[in-house]
């Protein structure tokens, strides 16, 4: 049970490690930069530009966040006959998660002060570009607002909304990268960073929540509304 966030701890520790020592794994991203390139140029497609800049834009706190609340308000009131005395619960959840991204991100960002893809100096208002902000928070929300959301949904229901966020978090760290926003490093530490705050809130969900039964199904004998 405890492989999956361990690993992602291990990892995050060690491009962080290399990040900070400017270590040899930093080579993946000047190889991965270089490769995306030589691609673009290859395709030479504006469309598939504009694509990954549109993917990009979707990890920005908007519209990130607002989708993360409208979810767990969803999720409150679609709770509201399985636990009574619970179903307001998504909300404070969500409003953690989102407290949460820039609370872990911009010192992170400040204290490694890593340039971006271009090389160029920070500048005296800017953060840096390890980890990546529009990676963690398009990970973290919708990644939570896929668990609230996903415990008052059937199963195959829930499985389709799971795989489309990943897809979508998948997909934005990639138009990060396709679009030179970000080295590769900085969106796979982000992921990372999201996986183990995921696997906690996931953890949270299950034993703080109920799900919500599908048409047909009894709800477990434990639910109720203490």
């Amino acid at each position: 049970m405890l492989v999956v966030p361990t690993t992602l701890a291990v990892l995050l520790v060690l491009i962080s490690w290399q990040v900070a020592t400017d270590g040899p794994l930093l080579g993946l991203d000047t190889g991965t930069r270089h490769a995306v390139h030589e691609l673009r140029r290859a395709l030479h497609s504006t469309l598939v530009n504009h694509l990954g800049a549109g993917l990009s834009d979707l990890g920005g706190a908007v519209p990130a966040v607002p989708v993360l609340l409208g979810a767990a308000g969803l999720a409150a009131v679609r709770r509201r006959d399985a636990a009574p005395s619970r179903w307001w619960l998504p909300l404070p959840l969500a409003a953690a998660a989102a407290v949460l991204i820039p609370l872990l991100v911009v010192p992170a960002k400040a204290w490694f002060a890593r340039p971006g893809p271009y090389g160029l100096p920070l500048a005296p208002d800017q953060w840096g570009w390890y980890p990546s902000g529009h990676t963690a928070t398009s990970a973290i929300a919708y990644g939570t607002a896929a668990l609230l959301l996903g415990g008052t949904l059937a199963a195959d229901a829930r499985l389709v909304l799971y795989t489309c966020t990943a897809m979508l978090c998948l997909g934005v760290g990639a138009g990060l990268v396709w679009s030179d926003y970000h080295w590769l490093l900085d969106v796979v530490a982000s992921w990372c960073l999201a996986g183990l705050l995921l696997w906690v809130a996931a953890a949270l969900v299950r034993r703080a929540l109920p799900r919500v039964p599908a048409d047909g199904e009894r709800p477990p004998p434990h639910w109720g509304s203490g």
